[in-house]
């Protein structure tokens, strides 16, 4: 593999980087789209060729730090499954919207292995511009999603579950809890992304009305 060749591909580690951003913006766009916090927390950037609202809140950017960055490890190592953004009511505590993010790890045919600095990394064939256009069509697809959405009119707020074999290590801090299920649910399949290391299938479940 060229060099050229090399800086168009990707490594399990730079899939696991990508995986990671897609699930950092989508989670943005989606607080920002569900109005879970007031618009004026958000500011503009530009992100996979698209404008995305991220927020501008210290303590929920401290969180999805912490989180994505534990997730971003699980994904290079093959130990996440799936994670939820599950958004409630805040005075009753009902589940009224669930965006699960599946995992499926993939082994990719066609590798090359590189030497880089010493050690060995194996490159799959997808050039990254491809993957990159695969994550902003589901991007754009849950902006368009949120417009055929039940209205959230009542305070809510979100929180993120993450679903790991048993034997993973899990931060002190994190507590376990049980799945959160919508009562008379309907669902949306939004589009899938493959890195060829991580395929990524994006579903939105809701309370019908």
């Amino acid at each position: 593999m060229s060099q050229t060749q090399t800086r168009n591909a990707i490594t399990l580690k730079g899939s696991a980087q990508l995986v990671t951003e897609y699930l950092n913006f989508g989670i943005n766009s989606i607080l920002y789209q569900r109005g879970i916090y007031p618009a004026e927390n958000f500011r503009q950037e530009q992100h996979f060729g698209l404008q995305i609202y991220v927020s501008t809140d210290d303590k929920i950017n401290s969180f999805l730090d912490s989180v994505l960055g534990q997730i971003k490890e699980w994904l290079a190592a093959q130990k996440i499954k799936k994670m939820s953004m599950v958004i409630s009511n805040v005075q009753t505590k009902e589940v009224l919207e669930r965006w699960d993010f599946n995992l499926q790890y993939e082994k990719p045919e066609n590798t090359s292995t590189v030497s880089v600095d010493g050690k060995e990394e194996i490159y799959g064939k997808k050039e990254i511009k491809v993957i990159q256009s695969e994550i902003r069509s589901v991007l754009l697809q849950i902006c368009s999603t949120v417009s055929v959405l039940p209205l959230l009119d009542c305070p809510c707020a979100f929180d993120l579950l993450i679903y790991t074999p048993q034997d993973c290590e899990v931060p002190e801090m994190w507590d376990e809890t049980e799945p959160c299920f919508i009562a008379n649910s309907q669902e949306i399949q939004l589009r899938t992304f493959s890195t060829t290391f991580h395929k990524m299938n994006t579903i939105v479940s809701y309370k019908a009305e």
